[in-house]
């Protein structure tokens, strides 16, 4: 989906993803905290659950993104020489 959408775009969905993972962890693992009486232990663990979601998305979103921006890149390039 995000890779019809330009590099500035996709980047900044990269950006929301790593938001929301992290965040999102921290902030379950915190309610289960509260819920549990148990703490830090679970913030720390959804935390950590986030960080490595988010390290791992974001890795495969980049790396899409990368391979867009150089299939892009190409075509415009024999675009060019089919100009001439």
């Amino acid at each position: 989906m995000l890779q019809r959408l330009g590099p500035a775009a996709q980047l900044l969905g990269l950006g929301w993803y790593l938001a929301i993972c992290i965040a999102g962890g921290t902030i379950g693992g915190h309610f289960l905290d509260v819920w549990l009486d148990s703490g830090k232990l679970w913030t720390i663990v959804g935390l950590t659950v986030g960080l490595i979601a988010a390290l791992f998305g974001g890795y495969r979103m980049l790396t899409d993104t990368i391979a867009e921006m150089q299939r892009r890149a190409a075509a415009d390039l024999e675009k060019k020489k089919e100009e001439r």
